[in-house]
Formats: structure tokens, sequence, C-alpha cells
């Protein structure tokens, strides 16, 4: 036994301490979790929680199968066991499981008294972590849950390592000590909570006549003047993204808290939420931190947070959530995350237009909009959204990620606002959604962003945008849009395209793109390239350097070995698709006043 009779019996009569007067308006008992980490080393935390007041007959109590910000199934439930029900008199009581996510008890006597031992080892924005530097708690990945008591209050005291200096950092409730609440499950589980030996770096914004205090809190092993200055960065991109919109969100507790860890052990990712986000790397603060991550995130906490789809409300912690508009909610997120950053000065001009080729090429040298419109890509999110899968898919040649395709979509629909007359842009298209839905957390549909467009931008011109690029797939006329910002958009056209990846082995890696000179050849994931117009292939020869000395519409012959047996292919080259996009100072275009002036009200600082 893992947890000690003893512990147990403290764990239970310090949640009953806790709870005894903790009721909602109703008169209704709060739910009492007690959590702490004795073994910690070896990633596991205890967990205890009260459930009061419940109803005689079966109570079901569980792991959520999902998480706020994700769409796919994690099943946290995979890392729960020692699982044990006790009644208010402490007698053990017996536990069925009829599925892989839920436990039962058919009786008790009004209370129902839950413990268990969690294993926690992934340190990002779904999972949640506990070892001897830090315990990174997802709420969904830790706490178990009673369906049947969503709507009660939530109490939840963090016993912390004090022998590791461990403090409490979380947008829940503080109620003295380490002891927290939420007003409701759905609350509770949308706040994600740091717990180490962290720092903190806060200022305040006024907003409305409100101050707002954000709190970037930072659990790392670098130098406190690398946390001053990249500091200077966060508070830039905060008031940049403030811009966009001309306010903050109104704040729960006047508080927002950015919960970074940036150490070895944790796994890259961020993850937003209402009052706070995760933000999670590999990389200290002098390789970079994860600044765009930081830009990203918060802005999330207009889009998303309270710009909110319809479709995730309220979020479902049993079943997979489908949203078709991911296009909007994380793509144009997406589009600010780094627009943003050029504004705060944390990246230059050149580098904001440079940085916009790989998401561009990816988009449109991708055959998945010959089968997915944004919207329907948007659907794939819970097959994609670090869903796991062992059977080889086609996504190379059908998906597009809603982050990216929405980004660039963003990006047309910035340029070609700014090219109407009116002074149009983006920024007040997204104010005009936030006064609309946001301000007053009204969730939207895609026909309330369409119908918002037409109220901002003309009929003709909302109705052409959706038509042809949200409810359709087509290309935006980006050589004029970009012209109109000095940014030059071109095509090699000189260098030969294959269409498949070839590892250093000579092996192709990857499903060969539908249309491209090796699909169209019949190539295969996993042939092996033996040798190219004769010339045998080895560990000094490379298949990308022979093919560099030919030209486009050339020719060539491969011998290929597919499942044992040899064969010979021919390809005919094609030229490469890609684009380039410049400034117009680097290809050596004029930049006159008047383009210049287009491109400052775009990418400078407001």
């Amino acid at each position: 036994m893992r947890v000690h009779s003893i512990k147990l019996l403290f764990l239970f009569v310090l949640v009953s301490f806790i709870s005894c007067d903790q009721k909602n308006d109703a008169g209704t008992a709060a739910v009492d979790y007690v959590i702490s980490f004795p073994n910690a080393v070896h990633h596991e935390a205890e967990v205890s929680v009260t459930f009061s007041e419940v109803p005689s007959g079966i109570f079901a109590f569980r792991m959520s199968r999902t998480s706020p910000g994700r769409y796919a199934l994690h099943e946290f439930a995979k890392n729960v066991y020692n699982v044990k029900a006790t009644n208010g008199k402490g007698e053990l009581l017996d536990i069925t499981r009829p599925d892989p996510y839920q436990w039962v008890v058919e009786s008790n006597d009004g209370t129902v008294n839950v413990s268990y031992t969690l294993f926690a080892n992934r340190g990002g924005g779904t999972y949640a972590q506990v070892d001897e530097t830090h315990a990174h708690l997802n709420i969904p990945a830790t706490f178990m849950f009673a369906p049947s008591q969503a709507n009660r209050p939530i109490n939840v005291v963090f016993d912390v390592r004090e022998d590791l200096n461990w403090k409490v950092a979380t947008q829940l409730k503080k109620e003295g000590g380490n002891r927290f609440s939420a007003p409701d499950l759905q609350y509770f589980m949308d706040s994600p909570t740091e717990i180490s030996n962290h720092q903190i770096r806060a200022f305040d914004v006024e907003s409305n006549g409100k101050n707002y205090t954000i709190n970037f809190v930072l659990h790392h092993n670098g130098t406190s003047a690398e946390l001053d200055a990249y500091f200077e960065d966060v508070k830039a991109i905060v008031l940049q993204q403030k811009e966009v919109f001309g306010e903050l969100p109104d704040f729960d507790f006047g508080e927002y808290f950015f919960l970074g860890c940036y150490i070895p052990n944790a796994s890259g990712d961020g993850m937003e939420h209402r009052n706070s986000t995760i933000l999670t790397t590999t990389r200290s603060l002098a390789d970079g931190g994860a600044i765009g991550t930081v830009s990203h995130e918060f802005f999330h906490a207009w889009n998303v947070e309270r710009i909110r789809p319809k479709s995730l409300e309220p979020f479902d912690f049993e079943e997979a959530n489908m949203s078709g508009e991911l296009w909007f909610a994380e793509g144009f997120t997406s589009y600010y995350t780094s627009l943003i950053l050029c504004r705060a000065d944390v990246r230059t001009v050149e580098q904001y237009i440079n940085g916009l080729n790989g998401g561009f090429n990816y988009v449109w040298n991708s055959p998945g909009t010959q089968f997915f419109n944004p919207i329907e890509m948007s659907y794939q999110a819970p097959f994609v959204d670090a869903a796991r899968s062992v059977d080889p898919v086609n996504r190379g040649n059908t998906f597009i990620s809603y982050y990216t395709y929405g980004s660039v979509l963003g990006l047309a629909l910035d340029l070609a606002l700014r090219n109407e007359e009116g002074n149009l842009n983006l920024d007040d298209y997204m104010k005009l959604v936030w006064n609309t839905y946001g301000k007053e957390e009204i969730p939207y549909t895609i026909d309330n962003l369409h119908q918002a467009l037409n109220t901002y931008a003309g009929k003709d011109f909302g109705d052409a945008f959706f038509n042809n690029y949200i409810y359709d797939s087509k290309m935006p006329d980006y050589q004029r849009l970009f012209a109109s910002v000095g940014v030059a958009l071109s095509q090699d056209g000189k260098t030969p395209y294959f269409g498949a990846r070839v590892s250093s082995s000579h092996r192709i890696s990857n499903e060969p793109t539908i249309g491209s000179p090796a699909y169209k050849a019949g190539l295969d994931s996993g042939d092996t390239i033996l040798s190219v117009n004769g010339k045998k292939l080895d560990a000094n020869t490379s298949f990308g350097s022979l093919l560099s000395t030919f030209k486009t519409d050339d020719e060539i012959t491969l011998a290929i070995n597919r499942h044992g047996n040899e064969k010979t292919l021919k390809v005919t080259l094609a030229k490469d698709p890609r684009y380039t996009i410049q400034p117009y100072e680097k290809v050596g275009l004029e930049l006159t006043q008047g383009i210049l002036d287009k491109r400052n009200a775009w990418l400078g600082r407001k």
C-alpha cells in the first residue's frame, strides 16, 4: 500500500475541517480536494477528495478524457491507481468499474471519500508532471470528479513540499495559505497550477478604470537578470495586444498569470486558460525561452477564452471536442502571434516578413485544399491535436493545420481590408467581434463571424471572403496584397522538384505529395532508392546532391527496392513550387513613401 492508513486519516480529517462551512449561496456542500507529493522523486502525487451530500444509491466518479484547449482524447485515467473509497465513518466501500474512465460505489451514507495515487511525468499544457523540481498540474490530468456534482463549489489544498521551497501559482481564488477555491468544475478544470521554487515578475495595466496585475511566474534555472530582460518583452507584448482590442478582458480577481516552466525536464507546449496560461519549453532564457508562445497564448485571453466558439460551450470532459471555428480561434491567433512580436519590437520587420515563408508555403503548396476547406480542417482537430494512433495516415496530403491555414487567411484578410476605402484593418474587425460577442461572453458561430465582417467591411467584401476562402479553399491574390505593403512574392521556377522526402539512407520517408513527380511516377513511402540514371547511391552520395545536378523537365530513371524487390521507375522533374517572400528592399524594388506608410500602419507599434 502506497498511502498509509494514518496518512489517509489525516487527509480526510483535513478535508472535513476545511469543508465544514464551505457551501455556496444555495447551501450546497463543496467538493474538497487535498493533494500531496511525498514520493515526488518517483513522479507520484497522493490525492484525496471528499464528496458530500451524496444522494443514496449509485455514485460515479471519474477522470477526465479531455482538457480545455485540447480537442483530442487523452485518457487521463491511465495514470491513476491505488484507488480507494470510504464512507463518512471511514468504512471501505466496494468499487466497480463500468468502463475505463470511471469508478462506481453502489451505496453510501451521504459522504464518499476517495483517495488515489497519480503518476505524472509530462510537463506541458495537457498533462501533469511531479518530480523534485516541481508539481506542474493540469487539473483534468490530476483530479477525479463526479459529474453529478459538477455545479458545486470546489476547495483544494496543495500540501506543498516545504523542504523544496515550493510555492503555489494559479488563477484559482486564494483562500489563505495553500488553500484555493473555484466556483464550479468548469472553472476548476480550467485552472492549471504550478508549484515550484519559482520567480515572479508583475506589472499593473489600467483598463476601463480598473487596474489588472499581470504576473509572469517562471520556474527556470537562469538568472534574475535574464528574467528581468525577458519580462520587458512580455510587457511590450501585453500592451500591444491590448491595443488590438482596445482593452484588457475583465480578469477574475484582477489578475492574470503566465505560468512558465523553462526547464530541461519540461515538454514544449503552451495552453490558454481563462485568466492564465501554461508556457513550457526545454529552452532556457539564454536560448530565447518561448516568447512566441507568450504572444500566442495571451492573445487567447480574448480570442477563444471569451470570444468563444459556440461549439466549445460548455467544454466536454467526457468526449472529444470538435469545432469548425478553429481556423479563426487558433488560426487568427497564430497570425497575431508573430505580428505582435513585430509591433512590440521583439522581432524586426525583416524578421517578420522572412518568417512568413514557412507557413505560406506549407499551406499553399499542400494538396490538402483539394479535400477540406478551413472549417473542415478544423473538424480534424480530435485526430491531430496531440492525438495518438499507430496506423499510417495520409495527412501530409489531406491535412493543413488550422493554426497555419487560419494564420495565412488572417494575413490575407488584414491586407485586403487595408486596401479597401475607409482605413479598414483586421484589428478593428477583431474589436467588433470582441465588443459583439467576447466582452459579454456570447458564444459565436461561423455565420456570426461572416455577418460581423459584412457589417464591418460591407456585404460584398464579407461575402466574397467567406465564400471563396472559408466555405471554399481558394487562394487569395497575395501578389497584389503583398505589393501594397512593399513585400515581393516570387517563385524560382529553375530548381528541380521531386515531391517526396528522401532520408540519408535513401529511403522515401513520407507519402509523396499528390500531383508531384514522385507521386505520378508511382513512388511510395518506404521505397529505397538504389541508383539514379545508373549511378548507385551510397553513404557518400546523397539523393539531394544528385538531384541538384538536373534541371526542371528532365526525366530521370530510378532503381528502387520495394519490399525486397527491385523495380525501375522514370520520373519527370518539375519546377519547384515554393514561394519566396521578401521585403522590396532586398530584391531591388522601389519602396515609395506611400507603400512604406502602409507597411508601418500594418507592422508598426501601436
